[in-house]
């Protein structure tokens, strides 16, 4: 700080409804990943401010069946007033790479590989005896970061400080870093991906084990949700109508690989899209909406496959649906790969037990089938007479086709008797 500088607190600013909604997700968002704490007392207070940011762009088709933009889609994000704060900032003077000689640098050779940092700012602890002087008010409560916080003006320049610290001898060599934006290039493809095994064994050598792919977090634990994109799910009111039903269902759905039985607990939501079903948001209705976003909260950590092992299937079905977990043991411990779920539909609903629970295997097999083909496969299953079904003579056709179905697999079908089902 300049030493002729004081202190500051300034007052919260109005907000209306719709934007202490935002404000409230964010500060939600952020107090679940451990960036903010609450405080009582300050002697820096900022205040916030909540500002639009472009979501992209609308489109619909012309006659020529071309994509045409129609107009840009507005969204709102939570920003902290940190100008006094600034201020009363000693700056870092850290320089900034100059943009035409980066772009020059890059433009001489032919592969690039481009990565983009996730929330780097946050990525910066803030020593502990300065972090009350990022303190923020809203109409929650009083806040302030452990992690490096947007609008700060030191920020960019620290940010850029550890990127050269960690990359100092590969910039201009190998990767180029402007901020957040990485590119890794070389003269050919083989050279550009040695390249950019390097930069990510350097990401390992300091630490830099996590990351968000595709709305998953990944790392050596395995792989997860992405909780930011939970919150959002979970700040969502009841479905008042068949689209928002579609649409949270579409959110949700996106992570059911991760949910034990979505179909199965999602079967009072999916009847209401039914042609010409009624909307009756009824309890049952409801309940399933809260059972999914607590499965979403809850959910576990997911492996991937270990293809030198055997594969472990457990199958289930209920009176209108049925549901599998692919896993593997390891150590002694079960873990799951993925979960698997439909609802049944028409006639599948008047099969007798035994063929439910077929036609789970059936549907297991089907829905992991890039996983199995070549492996041995360990099926459980409750209803132990599908071991003998191979062997029985007078079976339904339909349990025969399915059974010829899983002769081209290395199966193994077992009781679920004395199984602890709950770990796989």
């Amino acid at each position: 700080m300049e030493v002729d500088k004081k202190p500051m607190r300034e007052p919260q600013r109005r907000l209306n409804n719709a934007m202490q909604e935002v404000v409230k997700k964010e500060v939600l968002k952020l107090l679940h990943a451990g960036i903010i704490y609450p405080v009582q007392d300050s002697e820096w207070v900022n205040p916030i401010q909540v500002v639009p940011k472009k979501g992209g762009m609308t489109v619909a088709k012309n006659q020529n069946n071309e994509l045409i933009p129609q107009r840009t889609v507005t969204g709102w994000r939570m920003c902290i007033d940190y100008r006094k704060l600034n201020a009363a900032t000693r700056k870092d003077h850290f320089p900034l790479p100059f943009i035409d000689e980066m772009l020059e640098r890059l433009a001489n050779h032919s592969f690039f590989c481009y990565l983009d940092g996730y929330s780097v700012y946050h990525q910066i602890s803030i020593h502990p005896e300065d972090q009350s002087k990022t303190t923020f008010t809203c109409p929650y409560g009083m806040f302030a970061y452990r992690r490096m916080s947007f609008g700060l003006c030191n920020a960019p320049a620290s940010f850029q400080r550890c990127m050269m610290a960690i990359f100092f001898d590969f910039i201009e060599n190998i990767m180029e870093v402007f901020m957040d934006d990485f590119s890794v290039y070389g003269k050919n493809f083989d050279q550009c991906l040695e390249n950019l095994e390097k930069v990510l064994q350097r990401c390992k050598e300091v630490d830099l084990v996590e990351g968000i792919v595709l709305g998953h977090r990944i790392s050596e634990r395995g792989i997860e949700v992405d909780h930011a994109k939970i919150e959002v799910i979970e700040q969502l009111p009841p479905p008042t109508n068949i689209k928002a039903i579609r649409s949270f269902l579409g959110h949700a759905g996106f992570y059911r690989r991760f949910i034990k039985n979505f179909s199965h607990i999602a079967w009072p939501l999916t009847n209401l899209l039914a042609k010409d079903a009624p909307f009756v948001f009824n309890e049952e209705c409801l309940k399933a909406f809260h059972k999914l976003k607590e499965a979403l909260v809850t959910a576990p950590i997911i492996q991937p496959p270990d293809w030198n092992k055997p594969f472990e299937i457990m199958c289930d079905a209920s009176d209108y649906a049925v549901g599998a977990v692919l896993g593997q043991t390891n150590d002694k411990k079960h873990h799951a790969i993925s979960y698997a779920s439909k609802t049944l539909t028409g006639p599948q609903l008047n099969y007798s037990t035994t063929e439910k629970e077929l036609l789970a295997v059936v549907f297991a097999i089907d829905k992991f089938r890039s996983y199995l083909v070549g492996a041995n496969v360990i099926i459980y299953t409750d209803h132990a007479a599908l071991k003998y079904l191979p062997t029985k003579k007078d079976a339904k056709p339909r349990l025969i086709r399915w059974v010829l179905l899983l002769q081209e697999f290395d199966i193994k079908i077992r009781d679920k008797k004395g199984v602890v089902t709950d770990e796989i």
